[in-house]
């Protein structure tokens, strides 16, 4: 497939767009995010509406290489390509989904979690770094529910699709063990976390 054809797809979860690389933090998430998730490539001399303005590649390979090795830890490895189109150089960055999780600095300095929902770079939370807990060391689902469970999955299923804080306030249990329960709850495929741009969600099909 031609650069022509993978941008007419145009920005997914696998694919963002980059007109130029101008905060080596910002960039550094959306590598974290990509490595989280499904892998995936930045195409970096290319507009929000898919036109190719160009770059100079080694100038941007030099802030994504910055990027990577001072503001994502373990630091997130990539491999680059260049396409010429025309009188116009893009540059690819291209980044496989990892074995372990990411995490990116914030604005105040922190580690924090970044994943990829649809075309966005979000946020990950402490209800996902459970569940990534649990994928690599796993727990086994009892034959039966506690009685806290159950009251957990009731009110999901009255109150869907809820936000953790909402869980919170609605259940006489302390924050930690909420966590606990929805983490391995959507672990076991029971309830659904879905993310996006407005917030976290829980829900029941």
């Amino acid at each position: 497939m031609d650069l022509k054809q993978r941008i007419a797809k145009g920005e997914g979860v696998q694919l963002d767009f980059k007109f130029r690389i101008d905060d080596q933090r910002k960039i550094a998430r959306t590598l974290v995010a990509f490595a989280n998730s499904y892998g995936g490539s930045l195409l970096i001399g290319v507009k929000d509406n898919g036109k190719i303005a160009g770059v100079n590649p080694e100038e941007e390979f030099h802030m994504i290489d910055g990027a990577s090795s001072l503001f994502t830890k373990p630091e997130v490895k990539f491999e680059s390509k260049t396409w010429q189109e025309g009188h116009h150089f893009v540059l690819e960055i291209v980044v496989d989904k990892s074995e372990v999780k990411h995490k990116a600095l914030d604005d105040e300095g922190r580690l924090r979690s970044y994943v990829r929902v649809d075309d966005h770079t979000l946020l990950g939370n402490k209800i996902l770094e459970k569940i990534w807990h649990l994928e690599k060391y796993g727990v086994n689902r009892p034959e039966s529910f506690d009685d806290d469970t159950l009251k957990l999955i009731q009110t999901i299923r009255e109150l869907q699709p809820v936000t953790i804080s909402k869980l919170y306030r609605s259940l006489s249990l302390s924050k930690n063990k909420v966590d606990g329960i929805v983490s391995v709850l959507v672990f076991w495929n029971v309830i659904n976390m879905e993310m996006s741009e407005s917030g976290t969600f829980y829900c029941i099909d």
